[in-house]
């Protein structure tokens, strides 16, 4: 039996319609104890594996990650782990305070850490062996949003260390396993790189808000999804006048 066991928690805000929580170790040895990463809410099948639960801990703080972590920790004697340079950030959207923290490249049960900021600051991935659970790091089919407290570049960033550390399958935080890796980040690099030209061809061509940009830089109605359009399109502004091609102060932008 696979290590990793993907429990999908029903949510009606997100991709797919939930969040993946993952129980991670061996099933047939419980007295080793789980890893329990991203309890998204109270499931029946994390409920029962509550006792053999070692470790929780969590790929990033957004509330459809970390919806039944104060509950979970709550009902084990699991200890909570948090990403040491945001260890306030997971007090702050769970109420429970951290038992200890880790860092990029600590070991923390069955799970090796793997910084990758970008979806938003705390973002970590974590390694199982040749797998890894990348929380919204990348996923099975479309795009990933950047959040309002993400950052784009370190994002890009993110996937090229993911990439280059050969990866065998990924376990998402929303939808299916991937199970071909490099070929799915580089698609998800490519994406975003189509984006940022279509934002700067925007800019180029007089869009100054951030409404005028997403309409010109998307030719779809986007829907429900036009507020994490929002997010990811203001992300690429901010990368672009950084990096020197647009100025943009939060409310416009234009040209360089």
């Amino acid at each position: 039996m696979s290590p990793v066991e993907r429990v999908p928690v029903p949510h009606a805000r997100v991709p797919d319609g939930a969040t993946n929580a993952y129980l991670v170790g061996e099933h047939d040895s419980p007295q080793a104890g789980l890893a329990l990463v991203d309890p998204a809410g109270r499931h029946e099948r994390l409920d029962d594996a509550i006792g053999d639960v070692a470790h929780v801990l969590v790929t990033h703080t957004h509330p459809d990650h970390v919806g039944a972590l104060a509950h979970y920790a709550r009902e084990s004697d699991a200890t909570v782990w948090a990403h040491a340079p945001h260890a306030d950030r997971l007090e702050d959207a769970t109420g429970v305070t951290p038992d200890r923290t880790f860092r990029d490249g600590d070991t923390v049960g069955p799970l090796t850490a793997l910084a990758t900021p970008g979806h938003a600051r705390d973002h970590v991935a974590f390694a199982v062996g040749d797998d890894y659970l990348v929380g919204d790091l990348v996923r099975a089919n479309g795009s990933v949003a950047i959040g309002r407290d993400g950052d784009l570049r370190a994002y890009l960033t993110g996937l090229r260390r993911l990439a280059a550390r050969h990866p065998l399958r990924l376990h998402p935080g929303h939808g299916p396993p991937v199970d071909a890796p490099r070929e799915r980040i580089a698609d998800a690099i490519s994406h975003r790189n189509e984006r940022e030209e279509r934002v700067l061809d925007a800019v180029q061509r007089g869009a100054q808000t951030l409404d005028a940009v997403l309409d010109a830089a998307y030719d779809t109605d986007l829907g429900d999804a036009r507020r994490f359009a929002a997010t990811t399109v203001a992300a690429h502004l901010r990368k672009l006048a950084v990096e020197g091609d647009v100025s943009w102060d939060g409310e416009r932008a234009t040209p360089a």
